[in-house]
């Protein structure tokens, strides 16, 4: 038994040392493996393909081994639009460094520059594609990592363009510093949970810059979401962090800096919502934390639709926005308290640093472009000034008990 056991371990000793001692697999024109699928058939588990600078007119490249992918001087791998690009399909796989182009285009099939299936342990980064249909597509994977892509498509039409990231039911990735641009949707995830979305900047996608449903548990910090189609839109989930975001440019009849629609025990927190239709739009979400935002000549800062409960907004700072609250319903138990707010002209007597007179942020003029979106010709005009002042003076059209009894007279930091 005991000769048995020491076979045993100098044969794990014997492989493991030829592994480590192994020359990487090296790709080239005039090398004796000229294709990157070639490479992959003839390398054992865990090599490093080195793929030198030049043009690969491949595609449907599949990875079904745990290997290391990497390009010198990003090689460009050419699929002619005939379909997907690479495919992987076994844990412990690492793509980087490449230029892909020219993904196929279907209107049944989802076809991708680098879909990953069903695997565990991934790392995507450094790669640049342009020529698009879907760009980086995970699909049932767990533990991996989309890491400093560059991301351009040239999208048209919803019905033929697809989205730069896609997460469908995958777990515990993390997605960083990532730009992404003319896409569908900048990022977008279903039924994945548990995610980390930091550092990114999607900008100029036609619909969304971020979209996700049915995801519960994520995290989002540092993103950048700028002159997107519609803006961001959440919906479905649960337990979602919104931190340190901004939200910009996001101009249309039916756009907004972010949507929120289901949302419960959330948490948005300093973030930026500038120059958007309307900075948050809010419908049947609750029991979500609103602190230390900066919403910032908007439109609208909120606009509050109905079945919204115990939600509560204080130590955000609301600037030259034209209306800053915009509120359809009863104001059930939700709370504006400690909030900045531009167009406040109350005083501070005792020198607390607290209006002493509280502020009413639903303006009846906001009211009436609600019911009737077209006297939005009238706004800034002696008419609305007037309008709004004898609301103020005798509340009768907006909610006299939506109040933020502690305005801030400066702005929160």
């Amino acid at each position: 038994m005991i000769r048995y056991q020491s076979l045993l371990n100098f044969t794990f000793l014997l492989f493991f040392t030829v592994h480590l001692w192994a020359k990487p697999i090296v790709v080239c024109e005039s090398c004796k493996v000229k294709s990157i699928s070639e490479g992959i058939e003839r390398a054992i588990d865990f090599d490093t393909l080195i793929v030198k600078k030049g043009t690969y007119k491949e595609y449907n490249i599949i990875i079904n081994k745990p290997l290391t992918l990497i390009g010198e001087g990003y090689p460009k791998i050419d699929g002619e639009d005939k379909g997907e690009i690479i495919r992987i399909v076994s844990d412990n796989v690492t793509v980087d460094g490449f230029f892909i182009i020219n993904v196929g285009t279907s209107y049944t099939t989802d076809y991708a520059a680098i879909r990953v299936v069903k695997s565990e342990n991934f790392l995507i980064q450094n790669i640049v594609l342009e020529k698009l249909f879907f760009g980086i597509y995970l699909e049932k994977s767990n533990h991996g990592k989309v890491y400093h892509n560059k991301i351009i498509g040239d999208a048209k039409d919803e019905y033929n363009s697809g989205n730069g990231i896609q997460l469908w039911y995958s777990h515990h990735v993390e997605v960083s510093k990532n730009i992404i641009q003319g896409a569908r949707d900048g990022i977008y995830l279903e039924f994945s949970d548990d995610i980390e979305i930091h550092d990114n900047k999607s900008t100029d996608n036609l619909r969304y810059g971020l979209h996700f449903m049915f995801s519960d548990d994520d995290v989002y910090t540092n993103n950048v979401f700028e002159n997107n189609g519609a803006g961001v839109a959440v919906m479905f989930s649960k337990r979602i962090v919104m931190k340190g975001n901004t939200f910009r440019k996001n101009w249309g009849t039916a756009a907004f800096g972010m949507l929120l629609k289901e949302i419960n025990d959330a948490e948005i927190i300093e973030n930026t919502f500038e120059e958007n239709t309307v900075g948050i739009h809010i419908e049947g979400s609750n029991r979500i934390t609103y602190k230390g935002n900066n919403f910032i000549k908007n439109g609208w800062g909120i606009k509050v639709l109905g079945a919204c409960y115990t939600n509560r907004f204080s130590g955000n700072n609301f600037l030259y926005n034209s209306f800053d609250i915009s509120y359809d319903s009863k104001l059930n138990d939700n709370v504006f308290d400690g909030n900045y707010w531009s167009d406040y002209t109350g005083y501070d007597l005792d020198n607390n640093g607290i209006g002493d007179v509280p502020y009413r942020p639903v303006k009846l003029f906001s009211y009436i472009v609600n019911k009737t979106p077209e006297a939005i010709v009238l706004l800034r005009s002696l008419f609305m000034d007037i309008i709004d002042f004898s609301e103020k003076v005798s509340p009768v059209f907006t909610p006299d008990n939506l109040l933020d009894i502690n305005p801030l007279m400066t702005q929160v930091q």
